[in-house]
């Protein structure tokens, strides 16, 4: 199935910049934008990262605000992975991670991480698909990648409770009042 070798080919080539080839020069928004928008693989229209999404990132406090107007290599690297993380995080959930990862002060080696991990992930992602896949084996092929989504979502869902409760940041995952 062409389609199905296409998707397959998006997930084990397209990666983002790595830190080394993040721009070295601050950008202005639209130019973050535009940025951003070529950095994740995009299955569709909904996946970039707007303008007003990054503003409130910023009012939120997943994102240190602008130097002047200009954006840096932090700020482009923590907003490369919240272009991932907010398919399946709560701005909340992003919180904790953002919040112990400025307490460790450590930027490129966590953006890094974050990298090396999204790799690994998009490749045995594309590891599961077989491109021969026939219309009637379809529906297997998805069960078998949202059970999969599933069953690491509960799990990640419960080490980011933990992790939030390690690091006293418990309260950032309860909802305001």
């Amino acid at each position: 199935m062409e389609e199905l070798a296409e998707l397959k080919q998006q997930l084990t080539e397209q990666r983002p910049d790595g830190w080394d080839k993040l721009p070295d020069i601050p950008l202005y928004m639209d130019q973050v934008v535009s940025y951003l928008s070529r950095q994740m693989v995009a299955m569709g229209d909904g996946d970039a990262l707007t303008s007003a999404m990054i503003n409130n990132y910023i009012k939120d406090g997943l994102v240190e605000r602008a130097n002047g107007k200009k954006y840096d290599q932090e700020h482009l690297a923590y907003l490369t992975a919240i272009s991932a993380l907010k398919q399946v995080m709560s701005v909340r959930e992003m919180k904790v991670l953002t919040t112990v990862g400025r307490e460790m002060r450590a930027s490129e080696r966590q953006y890094e991480y974050f990298c090396n991990y999204l790799d690994q992930a998009m490749s045995d992602a594309a590891a599961h698909i077989d491109e021969n896949t026939s219309d009637r084996d379809l529906p297997k092929l998805v069960l078998d990648l949202t059970m999969r989504s599933y069953a690491y979502g509960l799990a990640a869902h419960r080490a980011l409770t933990i992790l939030a409760q390690r690091t006293g940041h418990e309260d950032l995952l309860k909802k305001k009042k």
